[in-house]
């Protein structure tokens, strides 16, 4: 068990850094499954960045915290994510935020699209290093829209009490964020991008490069340095892995096929240095992005690459919030980095990141069902990973709270191990039909770990 758990960056990392984490000719030529996202592989690696542009108020009200605000219909660089972010992490926005984008293959405006902005409940715990950063900023929850070349947002505050009917105040500093995913997966060494004005780019220099071997080496043991996928291993094989030296046999599902960070294209230079890690993994946080539902398997990659740029250039984190992704064709995607096998302290559940691991399921399920592939890759994941650590996925466990609006902190809490965002926090997060289905995803576990 410890074998199998034991970090592997040490000695390894420096042995391997002269290692290339360029996947193997025959993966970049081979076409790729019909549902399997591997696009990293193939691209021409092209590096992505944020167009970060101030909005201003929309009356003739020009104070600070103007109840409207925004951007008039513009044409910008392409982008194919945007949120709103501002200056204080503690303040809330309350009001209503809307974009409209321009698709760059059509020139077609979009409708309004509201983006969600209750999102300060996806973040570190209160007191922790990387909560306190004074990078952290407030942030909606970020949007896919696909390639797009033209923008207008709308932030409107929501109105007072019946009695005064002034509306609240915005946030001071508000700021459009357009991401562009980039293409492809950064190699070893690259050139210095070109710098644009209110422009962030990343270079895949020597100190990324580095990063790249440690992510890829945390994971040594599960897959070679440098691959692009932790291949799935039979219920057999998993058993013999985690069982070795054991005098019972495990419960513990098959071992999935997870995508590596390496296999979407993560810019390991945009995040920061090391790994931080929690003790164990009692838990499961399943959640929605609600960065919506227009998004083809094909473009996965592309959607997590802006999602994690999205979480650190934008919004302040150290790394991408979550531990796991999964998309709507039973995908399963490595998040934050530091192993997929080990207790990786995420910024998902606030107040409940430690000894836990938080899922996201890509997509808004507020009033769409999630797919059957999506629910089934919950319960595969969860099989394996809490059964790494001796968890019944359909049992219950404590978890003590880190502070949040449903519990004080220092409260030991019971709790579903497979549980959803609203479980820990009052949220609408996963949505009330992805919520819906946890019970499904709990049952499935179990069985596949043989209980």
């Amino acid at each position: 068990m410890r074998g199998f758990l034991a970090s592997s960056i040490g000695v390894t990392c420096a042995a391997a850094l002269a290692v290339p984490l360029t996947p193997p000719a025959a993966a970049a030529t081979s076409a790729p499954p019909p549902t399997t996202e591997r696009a990293a592989r193939a691209e021409a690696y092209a590096p992505g960045g944020t167009q970060s542009l101030p909005l201003a108020p929309l009356t003739r009200d020009r104070a600070p915290g103007a109840a409207a605000q925004g951007l008039p219909r513009r044409d910008v660089r392409h982008f194919s994510l945007v949120g709103v972010v501002w200056d204080d992490p503690g303040t809330e926005l309350r009001g209503r935020v809307e974009v409209r984008t321009r698709a760059t293959a059509t020139g077609t405006w979009s409708p309004w699209q509201e983006l969600e902005t209750h999102n300060a409940e996806h973040s570190a715990d209160p007191g922790t290093a990387e909560s306190a950063s004074r990078r952290v900023r407030g942030a909606t929850a970020p949007l896919w829209v696909g390639e797009s070349d033209g923008v207008e947002v709308r932030v409107r505050a929501e109105s007072g009490p019946e009695t005064t009917r002034a509306a609240a105040p915005l946030p001071g500093g508000m700021r459009l964020e357009l991401v562009d995913p980039g293409k492809g997966a950064p190699p070893a060494t690259a050139p210095e991008p070109e710098e644009g004005p209110r422009t962030t780019t990343t270079s895949a220099g020597s100190s990324a490069s580095a990063e790249a071997v440690a992510a890829s080496a945390a994971n040594a043991g599960l897959a070679p340095l440098g691959a692009t996928e932790i291949p799935a291993l039979s219920q057999a094989e998993t058993e013999a892995e985690l069982g070795a030296g054991q005098h019972t046999k495990p419960y513990v599902g098959a071992r999935p096929s997870i995508t590596t960070r390496h296999g979407w294209g993560a810019d390991e230079g945009l995040r920061e240095k090391g790994f931080v890690y929690t003790k164990k993994v009692k838990a499961a946080f399943v959640h929605h992005s609600a960065t919506g539902n227009n998004y083809r398997c094909s473009q996965v990659s592309s959607v997590i690459r802006s999602i994690y740029r999205y979480h650190v250039r934008s919004t302040g984190w150290r790394d991408l919030g979550y531990n796991f992704l999964v998309d709507k064709c039973g995908n399963i995607y490595e998040g934050r980095a530091g192993g997929v096998s080990k207790a990786v302290l995420g910024a998902h559940t606030l107040g409940f990141n430690s000894n836990s691991m938080g899922i996201a399921v890509l997509g808004t399920y507020s009033d769409r069902k999630p797919s059957s592939a999506a629910v089934k890759a919950i319960a595969r994941l969860t099989a394996w990973k809490l059964g790494i650590y001796g968890m019944n996925p359909d049992g219950k466990t404590y978890l003590k709270s880190g502070g949040g609006n449903l519990y004080r902190k220092g409260k030991n809490v019971r709790l579903n191990v497979i549980s959803g965002h609203r479980d820990g926090f009052a949220t609408n997060c996963p949505g009330k039909l992805l919520y819906g289905k946890l019970d499904t995803s709990r049952a499935k576990a179990a069985r596949y770990q043989g209980r």
